[in-house]
């Protein structure tokens, strides 16, 4: 019980039933397919954090 004073009037949702639905509803929505940022705005600092990560070899 996680809390006394909780009075609930259903059934705690377990972590494979949590799952499950999840997978249902995202079996059921089409494919969300968000734009990547193009950047056209970068204050000069950020590119040049940005820059300087892509010299490492590294992704952010």
């Amino acid at each position: 019980m996680a809390f006394k004073t909780l009075q609930t009037k259903r059934e705690p949702l377990t972590l494979e039933t949590l799952a499950q639905s999840i997978a249902r509803r995202r079996a059921a929505a089409p494919e969300i397919v968000v734009p990547r940022n193009e950047g056209k705005r970068r204050t000069a600092s950020k590119q040049a954090l940005l820059e300087a990560i892509a010299e490492t070899g590294t992704k952010w």
